[in-house]
């Protein structure tokens, strides 16, 4: 696993052993920031980003690499914070912020405009993530949020912005709007 362009391109990201952690497949990341660059509705330069269930920080780096102003990462498996920490100090972002914390009851936060959200497949773990986060200030309005779904697993979203699907992973993107 790689970061695929920017400033890092190329460089090699740690991830843990075993199956715990289920890193994204190249091809489907790919697809995000193919998607995010070209769109009229985003704008990387200016991302504050929020990586929620982390894991090595993929989402989070790659948009940091191809220049994001800034990126939290929530993420609360020990195994996965180790391979995410060495990611970290192996590039030596400006501006990264580590949390360890349950994404589902995570500490107070400020606002970010582009959210990743790449939860362990098959819990539905979206929905009550966004409304955890929301709770806690780490979403501001209309932010950009970028999810990762399973095979089988559904979200109603209102006016999604784009919807792919590569290999087991189902992408949606769309603004956030607080109910």
């Amino acid at each position: 696993m790689k970061i695929m362009a920017g400033r890092w391109k190329g460089r090699k990201l740690s991830a843990p052993e075993g199956r715990n952690t289920r890193p994204t497949n190249i091809r489907a990341r790919q697809a995000v920031f193919d998607i995010l660059a070209h769109a009229q509705w985003c704008d990387l330069q200016d991302a504050r980003v929020l990586d929620v269930f982390a894991g090595t920080g993929a989402y989070g780096l790659e948009a940091l690499s191809r220049g994001a102003v800034s990126a939290s990462f929530i993420e609360q498996s020990p195994a996965a914070l180790a391979a995410l920490r060495d990611n970290i100090a192996s590039l030596k972002p400006d501006d990264a912020k580590l949390i360890p914390a349950d994404a589902l009851h995570p500490p107070a936060g400020t606002p970010h405009n582009l959210v990743f959200l790449d939860p362990p497949y098959g819990q539905a773990l979206v929905t009550p993530a966004l409304a955890a986060l929301s709770a806690k200030f780490w979403l501001a309005p209309g932010a950009i949020i970028v999810a990762e779904l399973g095979p089988g697993e559904t979200l109603e979203v209102h006016n999604p912005l784009s919807e792919r699907t590569h290999g087991k992973a189902h992408l949606k993107i769309w603004r956030f709007v607080q109910y």
